[in-house]
């Protein structure tokens, strides 16, 4: 997974319209109210002095103070739509990808990074060893028990501890035992059509990275949601939100354009190309990373994106594919038995035009700073373009989402997601109340 250079990223032209907000319901940064968002940091106000979200746009808000990991925990739904009315995501142009873009666009994760800065104090966290390639886990729908879960074995593990609970921690465990991801069959199980391929523009750069139709609380069954990783959608510290951010699940389900064949975009894209039409990230995110490097700020590497309906009918994403998978956040760690993480890797030696699953096991734990919640780590070989894709684990006889892709080794031994805690739940119920 080697970095990619910054240098290669020029500005995009003027032919993206913005949208006014990052979710349809809420006011525009041009109608908003500068004297309150000065404070808006989190409940009682923050003394952070860096600055997250700054807005380039004339009469727009000022920027949010950064909140510390356990003020944005207690961030309440108005502090989140103070947020939200710092982002702003450019919809995507329909017709802008054709399937040469897709082929040539390059595939995007960050590096490790830094070191953990904790030696490794748990015991070691085995990986299980590669399985043979079996349908899905993805589940059809939130209520419908699937037959495809894996037994949830019993097992223990540390619920990491310091300040994030059971994410939190400053805990390392030792690298797990690799495993090779495996190509999933043509044609997809259905439950498997969650996961999908998504595109997006850096400048005039196209990249690919992966996601997955989440489940939205406030609209069963109607969910319009897309659960993917931060950096998939915004460039982190000084910059801004990616554009033509565009989502095609079951990507290449049939088999059509896999080894080398000449299939058409249709042939590709079962179910037509979702754009964008709202996205979120975490603070911490925009006033930190550095997109192409892991750090503290890949602890909240998740991000939430809004799509539309291609035909431009009201019919949800949900309704199209056939189902949705639920989030479980502050999962506990010891409940977390195994993992099964799936995307489209496109880097060497990945061609991008498969989705792929690595049965996982047990994953150990990473942390580059103990306030913020350990992230989740496997021995998958995954690469560059497999970023935001969904690790699942099985609760209550279902499969739920527990992590997305986020960093990974460079010598594609392995990777990790974040710890989705109280954060990543809040911004959810945020994006999805907004959208009743």
């Amino acid at each position: 997974m080697s970095s990619i250079s910054r240098a290669t990223r020029a500005a995009l032209g003027a032919s993206v319209v913005a949208l006014t907000m990052v979710v349809a319901t809420a006011c525009g940064p041009d109608n908003s109210d500068p004297a309150a968002a000065p404070t808006a940091g989190a409940p009682g106000g923050t003394t952070a002095a860096t600055t997250a979200g700054a807005t380039d746009k004339p009469g727009g808000l000022p920027p949010i103070k950064l909140p510390t990991a356990d003020e944005l925990k207690k961030w309440s739904f108005d502090d989140w739509d103070k947020w939200a009315q710092q982002n702003v995501v450019s919809p995507a142009v329909k017709g802008f990808w054709d399937l040469q873009k897709i082929l040539k666009a390059k595939p995007y994760k960050p590096g490790p990074g830094s070191q953990p800065t904790a030696p490794a104090t748990a015991q070691p966290t085995s990986a299980a060893p590669a399985q043979p390639t079996t349908p899905p886990p993805a589940q059809p729908t939130a209520a419908q028990p699937t037959t495809t879960a894996p037994t949830q074995p019993g097992g223990s593990g540390g619920t990491g501890g310091g300040t994030g609970g059971n994410g939190g921690g400053s805990q390392n465990d030792p690298q797990p035992k690799l495993v090779e991801m495996k190509p999933l069959p043509h044609p997809f199980a259905k439950p498997a059509h969650v996961n999908g391929k998504l595109f997006f523009q850096d400048g005039k750069q196209d990249y690919v990275c992966s996601g997955t139709v989440v489940s939205d609380p406030a609209n069963p069954g109607k969910s319009n949601l897309v659960w993917t990783a931060s950096h998939c959608l915004h460039g982190g510290k000084g910059g801004k939100y990616h554009t033509n951010i565009t989502f095609a699940p079951a990507f290449n389900s049939s088999g059509a354009v896999s080894a080398g064949k000449q299939g058409t975009l249709a042939d590709a894209e079962p179910y037509g190309e979702w754009g964008a039409v709202a996205g979120m990230v975490a603070p911490q995110w925009t006033a930190e990373a550095d997109p192409e490097n892991g750090g503290p700020w890949s602890q909240y590497d998740f991000g939430i994106l809004r799509v539309a309906n291609p035909d431009g009918s009201a019919k949800s994403l949900e309704e199209v594919v056939g189902g949705s998978v639920p989030v479980w956040f502050n999962a506990p760690r010891e409940q977390i038995a195994s993992v099964s993480t799936y995307g489209y890797p496109a880097a060497k030696p990945f061609d991008g035009m498969e989705l792929e699953h690595c049965e996982a096991g047990k994953p150990a734990r990473r942390s580059m700073d103990p306030s913020r919640p350990t992230m989740l780590m496997t021995g998958c070989n995954g690469s560059g373009g497999d970023s935001g894709g969904g690790w699942f684990t099985t609760k209550d006889g279902k499969q739920v989402l527990v992590s997305d892709t986020s960093i990974g080794g460079s010598d594609n031994t392995w990777e990790a997601g974040p710890y989705l805690d109280d954060v990543a739940q809040h911004a959810l119920e945020y994006f999805s109340k907004k959208s009743k």
